[in-house]
């Protein structure tokens, strides 16, 4: 909108300039043609009606051209005495043969000049014409102007010119924001549309309006939406089903290890047995975090205001007892009104993976702190701590660092899966390297003012 006024602007000036140059010009050769047009035609009247009979018609005749030209008309006879004269009071009487117009006008020449006026003390133009009669002169009319009048004349054309090219500088911004919003309200709301699919909202369709371009762009996008819509479908059917598939066998593989178990084997057998049920254990939880990753990115709950010192001692309440288990105590440190947006079931969550990563990294009679802060939760242990570049490969799928591959099992996918919970809230999860060994694992999350 702001570069069509600019150019608009610009294409009045180009040619409005130009114009009112050439008009400025043709206001001045008018007034200047009329005012010799004026002084011959009374010149030609004049000739007959310099008698003493006939002064009052020659009296009418020239107070009517000098309301024709704005101006001052005299007729003088071949002495230069005023015979007859516009002004009021009219100086009939008067000799005016001295003044240099009207002496070339008694000299049979038509002049016009531009003087200074020591009576006026201004410039004025003077134009004469002699007055001709059987082949001799018998007197003159001069017409004078003033040519401050004759620049007003013409400063009121440049003013009406630019009033023009106002008038239409703004027809041409109220058609072009016509035009503008004619063009921005589709997108505008396809964009919302776009942010509703963004936001979750797959059954969200733009509707098809505008030009032709927008309305092709709107079906387009309507198509790939419901594309997007149905490979998620897909998708989710899919790990549904082969979920449902995978706990079926797995269970009944656990069942025939705990019966293999229980009808007595060799205490290696028993040992073989045992890590195979740890094995089943962990195929299953896989199998509910791909539930999880396949999921994310939909967000069924709703968001609240989360305070984080209560989220930080549920947690707590429920890994006190895993963590006695291993010889590691649990401490907690608040921070009054910390508060973020998140739905409560993900916070949890995300929360429980990074406790969990840290109780099984935790070495036995350690402490691991679960703190919060304005924006954020932090857990730190006194573990191995992160190899070499492993700070965001950590949070690949499936992959497990250095000490992941010396430890305890896991399945890979929990730090993955606490990421992607807390970016769908706008938060992060990262991981650094603690002063004097282990670990930090903080959860960031947008706060909330209270």
């Amino acid at each position: 909108m702001a570069a069509f006024a600019y150019v608009l602007l610009l294409a009045i000036v180009a040619l409005g300039v130009p114009l009112g140059i050439s008009l400025r010009a043709r206001v001045n050769d008018e007034v200047r043609s009329q005012a010799a047009g004026q002084a011959g035609l009374v010149a030609a009247t004049a000739a007959d009606l310099l008698t003493p009979k006939r002064r009052h018609e020659l009296q009418v005749v020239t107070r009517t051209a000098a309301e024709e030209v704005r101006g001052r008309v005299l007729v003088v006879d071949h002495a230069g005495t005023v015979l007859a004269d516009s002004a009021v009071p009219p100086e009939t009487g008067s000799s005016y043969a001295r003044r240099p117009e009207i002496a070339s006008a008694l000299r049979g020449r038509q002049v016009q000049v531009q003087r200074p006026s020591n009576t006026l003390g201004e410039q004025i133009l003077a134009t004469a014409a002699p007055v001709i009669r059987n082949g001799a002169t018998v007197g003159a009319v001069r017409v004078t102007q003033s040519v401050a009048a004759v620049s007003s004349a013409v400063r009121r054309v440049e003013i009406g010119l630019a009033v023009v090219g106002a008038i239409v500088l703004a027809i041409g911004l109220a058609v072009a924001a016509v035009i503008a919003q004619r063009i921005a309200r589709p997108l505008g709301r396809l964009e919302r549309v776009a942010r509703q699919v963004a936001d979750g909202d797959l059954a969200a369709r733009a509707e098809i309006e505008g030009t032709r371009e927008q309305r092709s762009l709107g079906a387009s996008f309507n198509e790939m939406t419901d594309r997007v819509g149905r490979l998620l479908d897909s998708q989710r059917e899919f790990v549904a089903d082969a979920s449902h598939q995978l706990r079926t066998p797995l269970t009944g593989l656990r069942l025939r290890i705990d019966e293999a178990r229980a009808a007595g084997v060799s205490k290696a057998a028993a040992a073989e047995l045992d890590a195979g049920v740890a094995e089943v254990d962990r195929l299953a939880r896989i199998v509910d975090e791909l539930i999880v990753l396949s999921r994310a990115g939909e967000r069924e709950l709703p968001g609240d205001q989360l305070d984080l010192n209560t989220t930080v001692e549920h947690a707590l309440e429920r890994w006190r007892a895993a963590a006695a288990e291993k010889g590691i105590r649990l401490q907690a440190q608040r921070t009054p009104g910390a508060r973020v947006w998140c739905a409560g079931a993900d916070a949890d969550r995300v929360l429980d993976v990074l406790i969990e990563n840290a109780l099984q990294y935790a070495p036995a009679d350690s402490t691991v702190t679960v703190a919060s802060a304005p924006g954020c939760i932090r857990v730190t242990d006194r573990g191995p701590g992160l190899g070499s570049d492993e700070s965001e490969t950590l949070f690949e799928r499936f992959h497990r660092g250095s000490a992941g591959r010396g430890g305890p099992a896991g399945s890979g996918l929990g730090l993955s899966i606490a990421r992607d919970l807390a970016r769908e809230w706008g938060g992060e999860v990262t991981l650094e390297n603690r002063n004097g060994g282990g670990a930090v694992a903080t959860f960031e999350l947008p706060s909330v003012t209270p």
